[in-house]
């Protein structure tokens, strides 16, 4: 069964949630360093990871799927969030530039789906981050945390995937080599655990981060239906790309 929203904001508002959430955060920006004028969005739970972007990216927002439920992000202003259907995502085709799936692809239905709608609405050449539980990590055998929950993938399992849906793999990752529990020394300690873990044992650390690009070379197979669109989620016609 899927994780809950609320339970998913409950952990990243705990002590072990906001140390996930920087370790992860610096590696998501350090992939996207410049933003600027693009449309940056999330599938899954993604607002612990998109704040960083905020009044920086053209368009921004967090796209929850029905399975999660819903909540408002960010708290103060204009929501930038929505239940979504992940395979039927409410966005015109090639209207985003960065694609965020952090807390998807493990609950989706059908994950090779959704990255085919996730390949429909990216722009060509439009770059996707994807974080799913490793298969062989500590991470995915507790269920105390979200990445303990759904479908865990292995290496070879989320890049067969990736490419099967019409996507180049860019770098393969691993990341939460730190145990996952409370204790404050841990915790303190997580980027030491995370360059030993590089180190010594990547493969099996709690979650793998791919970073696909768009391929724009051919078709999907059949044609996939039109999404519902919403303006706020959608590329300004006036808007100009930068790298």
């Amino acid at each position: 069964m899927p994780i809950d929203v609320t339970d998913l904001k409950d952990f990243y508002d705990r002590p072990l949630g906001a140390t996930v959430r920087r370790l992860l955060g610096h590696r998501i920006r350090a992939r996207w360093r410049n933003v600027r004028g693009l449309s940056v969005l999330g599938l899954g739970y993604a607002p612990p990871y998109l704040g960083q972007f905020q009044g920086e990216a053209l368009r921004i927002g967090g796209l929850m799927p029905a399975a999660h439920g819903v909540r408002r992000w960010p708290t103060e202003g204009p929501g930038r969030t929505t239940l979504v259907d992940e395979e039927a995502l409410p966005l015109a085709d090639s209207s985003v530039d960065r694609l965020l799936l952090v807390h998807a692809l493990e609950a989706a239905t059908s994950a090779r789906q959704a990255l085919r709608e996730v390949w429909r609405v990216l722009a060509p050449e439009g770059r996707l981050i994807v974080v799913v539980p490793n298969r062989r990590g500590l991470w995915a055998q507790r269920d105390t945390t979200p990445f303990g929950h759904g479908e865990p993938y292995s290496r070879g399992q989320i890049e067969r995937l990736l490419t099967g849906a019409m996507f180049a793999v860019e770098e393969i990752t691993y990341a939460l080599a730190m145990p996952p529990v409370e204790l404050q020394l841990i915790r303190r300690s997580a980027p030491a655990w995370e360059r030993l873990g590089a180190r010594l044992w990547p493969a099996f650390s709690g979650v793998i981060m791919v970073e696909a690009r768009k391929q724009v070379g051919a078709m999907l197979p059949g044609t996939l239906a039109k999404a519902r669109f919403r303006p706020a989620f959608a590329r300004p016609s006036s808007a100009r790309r930068s790298d």
